[in-house]
């Protein structure tokens, strides 16, 4: 609906500041502010029918109730959760009257933390339990020698991560400990949340609260009007039209197979159509897919356990009911053995073999049985007792949905989105297998098909407002996805600042993605330098590092000048060895120490001329 005076309460002066303001804004900044304007009348509702002033000045100076305690909200965040979580816990404590600063971990002042009154910490944990790059300082200073005392501090925290990983939850877990160690009481206890995390976070924000305004000022206290329900926004009804509760069913357009004949590799290319979503995003965002298991391994897996597939079962805690082939196919996760799973099962599998594997003791041959095995191998080797499906699906968790950078621009391609989804394929432990979305992506999505889908901000990952900053861009096989998004954007706004792409895989001829495309920006100018290397095409492998070192000089040059750096891939190889050749380069090209290069680039990520979008 446009916007005009005939069906608005605004005039035209303020229809035409509007009509300038809204498309500038992000679906995350209209949320705030939707909850900001409900808030704000809320508390003038409140004010008038309770004669309770709101106004902590007022208080302090009619009533003999002491000054409201101060909350401090801070996030560390790798795939924009944690952020959307901290902007709904900021809106709930500020709805109560209370007073919130918030910000990133790494923008935080650590040397103010000992003014903290109410510290609330909501972080992700990255890779193997390492903290996201926007919480790396506050985690260094919090466990080094300049950490203060904490004996006035109050503080909780809530903690994302992922049970597949070794080192579940482990950066929200250093945080508490490491609080209570310098002197912090903790408010509430904390909370480790898996991949599906909404009612989790829920209750732990309703605990928080609760502990926060017990004996706060009245005004801190006042219940919001309706049902008694804390009102949320990424964890119900307040989110866009479509989210990752619930998604939007997207058509695919075209899959095609980005590789030539007689390559190792599969790389699919998926264009989804947006039309009638609503759905917007920028270069750097992500798409979320829900997948469906195989339908195959579903089969073997209720054969092997004597299943009737039309027997239903609960696949939430609401106590919705599925058939049991229906909630392993498109429900339940079925292809990763984790450590609480296994736990799990030896309680109700009444299988001794796998009570003694998961015995403590035994901590690095679970390890090495988990790794490569779904939930097929594990009823296989060690069979249960009589278990009902409705027993059996209570150890399992949700499946995950799976984020790939988006590969389009939203500016250039409105109705649509396109993805770049390396297929995962191996064999282990005798069977041949297949990553779950990759796999459904290569073998089972024609055109035609929906496929249920959802938009992830990604604001750790965002690329320059200024046209004219330079930007150097590492992103070797399905990393360089964001990178061809930001060169379609650039292309149809017609800008020219300098840019230069690092790409890399295994053949020339065979492999490289988006040939054509970037060889036309590159002529048309849209792309300052292109530099490839493909690994498999001489005796010796060069990869996209080596050609960084290569090309020192200009590199550090265009660092020198201001140039935002992105790398996106895989962590555990290339982002790894891409970091240490940054470090190399500042140290040489530089003259700096191997200290004074660590922390030049510590600084670059704080002030996000470094960023990383790595898995």
């Amino acid at each position: 609906m446009d916007l005009q005076v005939m069906n608005s309460p605004f005039n035209q002066a303020q229809i035409e500041h509007l009509q300038r303001l809204l498309p500038t804004l992000t679906e995350t900044q209209k949320i705030w502010l939707s909850g900001y304007l409900a808030a704000n009348q809320v508390t003038a509702s409140q004010s008038a029918s309770t004669a309770v002033p709101l106004n902590n000045d007022a208080i302090s100076q009619n009533t003999s109730q002491p000054a409201a305690r101060e909350v401090t909200v801070l996030f560390g965040s790798e795939t924009n959760n944690g952020q959307l979580l901290a902007e709904e816990l900021v809106k709930k404590l500020e709805a109560r009257g209370l007073k919130v600063t918030s910000s990133a971990l790494d923008d935080f002042k650590a040397n103010k933390l000992k003014n903290v009154q109410d510290l609330l910490i909501v972080t992700a944990t990255h890779g193997e339990g390492d903290p996201p790059d926007n919480a790396i300082s506050f985690h260094e200073f919090l466990h080094g020698r300049k950490a203060p005392k904490l004996k006035d501090l109050r503080f909780s925290v809530l903690s994302l991560g992922d049970q597949s990983y070794e080192f579940f939850c482990q950066t929200g877990k250093d945080f508490d400990k490491r609080l209570e160690e310098l002197g912090g009481e903790r408010l509430f206890p904390r909370v480790d949340c898996d991949v599906d995390f909404d009612e989790s976070a829920e209750e732990w924000m309703d605990g928080v609260l609760a502990e926060i305004v017990k004996n706060e000022q009245p005004e801190a206290q006042l219940a919001i009007p309706g049902n008694g329900q804390m009102q949320t926004g990424i964890l119900n009804a307040e989110l866009p039209a479509y989210s990752r509760t619930n998604p939007f069913k997207a058509e695919i357009l075209e899959n095609l197979n980005l590789n030539g004949a007689g390559s190792n590799k599969e790389t699919r290319h998926l264009e989804l159509s947006l039309e009638g979503s609503n759905l917007a995003f920028e270069p750097g965002d992500s798409v979320g897919i829900i997948p469906e298991n195989d339908p195959k391994l579903v089969e073997e897996l209720m054969k092997e356990m004597n299943w009737d597939p039309e027997e239903s079962v609960p696949v939430n805690k609401k106590g919705d009911m599925r058939s049991i082939n229906d909630a392993l196919l498109t429900n339940l996760e079925i292809t990763v053995l984790t450590k609480p799973l296994m736990e799990k099962a030896a309680d109700i599998f009444g299988n001794e073999a796998l009570s003694e594997l998961v015995d403590p003791v035994q901590a690095e041959a679970l390890k090495a049985y988990m790794d490569g095995r779904d939930l097929l191998d594990l009823v296989k080797d060690y069979p249960p007792g009589e278990l009902t499906p409705g027993e059996f699906v209570q150890i399992l968790r949700k499946i995950p949905a799976r984020l790939y950078s988006i590969t389009s621009s939203h500016k250039a391609n409105p109705d649509e989105v396109h993805l770049t989804i390396g297929t995962v394929r191996y064999n282990a432990h005798g069977r041949d297998r297949t990553g779950v979305c990759s796999g459904q992506s290569a073998e089972r999505a024609q055109s035609g098909n929906l496929l249920p889908i959802y938009i992830q901000r990604n604001p750790n990952f965002k690329f320059p407002n200024d046209a004219d900053k330079p930007v150097i861009m590492i992103g070797p096989g399905t990393g360089v996805a964001p990178f061809r998004a930001l060169m379609e954007e650039r292309e149809e706004l017609e800008l020219k600042g300098k840019t230069w792409l690092f790409f890399g895989d295994q053949h020339f001829s065979t492999d490289f993605l988006y040939q054509v495309e970037w060889q036309n920006w590159l002529k048309e100018g849209v792309l300052s330098r292109m530099d490839v290397a493909f690994s498999r095409d001489a005796e010796e492998k060069v990869y996209v590092q080596h050609l960084m070192l290569e090309k020192r000089k200009e590199l550090y040059q265009w660092i020198k000048e201001g140039a935002n750096v992105y790398i996106c891939g895989d962590e555990k190889g290339m982002a790894k060895d891409v970091h240490q050749t940054l470090l190399q380069i500042l140290e040489e090209e530089g003259s700096m120490s191997k200290e004074e290069a660590e922390n030049h680039l510590k600084d670059m990520l704080k002030q996000k001329q470094y960023q990383r979008d790595i898995y």
